[in-house]
């Protein structure tokens, strides 16, 4: 097993009532003891993330946001800014996710910006990088993948990861049923790892890089046993507590 702390972070996207997240949150800070090894964070819709904060306050569970604008404030209607996810304490923002980069636009250039606008705010970026699955049959993984990563990088320098977490989310893997083998999964990793370990090692190995595509508790210690796998970026699953906690303890 890595010696890098695994990380288990739910991504609710749009979905929950008040009432089902406060339950939900509930259930996932009793099942999480102050003890255990995995790092979880919660990444809730933004107009729920007071009620999670509130509730998970003071607890071993962290949170942030699912996404942020590139600016600190401003006439930006419906945009929320990573000045004001920390104000709400928020550890975390998930950057460059799949569904944003195809549903709304976001190349990788925003992508970069984003990054930067996170932790020019005191947050952690998760940043996503992924190919979709005519991408993946073109042999064109590890091309499509060093691009997102580039971006970044070249943008804002191999050191700014070491405040960041990576999360490798094939697109034709995600909210389909269809998961990468964790050997597929693990040949992703190891070439993110070696990219940036070519630029520096130690920012390389320090770095934790999450799996995300259709994890469930019935593949989540398989994938996680991985040696460049560092946890997940859990979807659908994480709006079920119980299956959530079992992800979050084959990763333990």
């Amino acid at each position: 097993m890595s010696k890098r702390r695994p990380l288990v972070a739910g991504n609710w996207k749009m979905n929950g009532s008040r009432a089902e997240s406060a339950a939900l949150v509930d259930a996932v800070r009793r099942g999480v003891g102050p003890g255990a090894r995995v790092e979880v964070a919660l990444c809730p819709p933004f107009i729920l993330i007071p009620l999670v904060a509130e509730k998970l306050a003071g607890g071993p569970v962290s949170w942030g946001g699912q996404s942020l604008d590139t600016h600190k404030s401003g006439a930006y209607t419906g945009e929320v800014s990573g000045p004001m996810l920390k104000d709400y304490d928020c550890a975390y923002v998930i950057v460059g996710h799949s569904e944003r980069r195809a549903l709304y636009g976001e190349n990788d250039g925003v992508v970069a910006e984003k990054f930067g606008a996170a932790q020019a705010a005191g947050l952690v970026p998760i940043l996503c990088v992924g190919e979709t699955l005519a991408e993946r049959e073109a042999n064109r993984t590890e091309a499509v993948v060093a691009r997102q990563l580039d971006a970044v990088v070249n943008k804002h320098g191999i050191a700014s990861l070491k405040n960041a977490v990576l999360a490798y989310e094939p697109v034709w893997a995600i909210g389909t049923g269809k998961t990468a083998t964790p050997q597929q999964a693990q040949d992703v990793h190891r070439f993110i790892r070696g990219r940036l370990a070519a630029r520096d090692q130690a920012v390389a190995d320090g770095l934790r890089i999450l799996y995300g595509g259709s994890v469930k508790s019935a593949n989540a210690k398989e994938l996680f046993g991985q040696p460049d796998i560092d946890g997940g970026l859990i979807g659908g699953a994480s709006l079920n507590a119980e299956e959530f906690l079992l992800i979050c303890r084959a990763a333990d």
